[in-house]
């Protein structure tokens, strides 16, 4: 059972889709919308970059067994940063899910543009 107690009701939707399209089905995550000084202090905290970003993603479990429910991580978004905040919403949980854009060969953005499509 996925827990969406902690994320905005106005992005539930997308994560939730999200967690269905990579497969996700059991576990906690938390979304959390900030200002531009709180997410370029995480992101200068955690990945020594000095500057606001969008979005920033924290998994926790990953996709090996727990002992308890499984805390897939938290999602921090800034809106002000966001072209748009459903996009953003996406981006971060596919991160929590596993997924890098970073390193895969176009896997997770195809998957956020699928995402996307699915949610009008």
């Amino acid at each position: 059972m996925i827990d969406l107690s902690d994320v905005p009701k106005g992005l539930r939707e997308a994560v939730a889709a999200t967690l269905t399209a990579a497969a996700v089905d059991d576990g906690h995550l938390a979304v959390e919308l900030v200002g531009a000084d709180r997410i370029r202090a995480l992101n200068r905290e955690h990945r020594d970059l000095d500057a606001a970003t969008d979005v920033l993603s924290f998994p926790i479990d990953g996709a090996g067994s727990t002992s308890g429910p499984r805390e897939l991580g938290d999602v921090v978004i800034c809106p002000e940063h966001a072209d748009d905040l459903i996009e953003a919403t996406v981006h971060g949980t596919l991160h929590l899910c596993g997924f890098d854009h970073e390193t895969d060969d176009g896997e997770m953005l195809a998957l956020q543009a699928a995402i996307l499509e699915s949610l009008g």
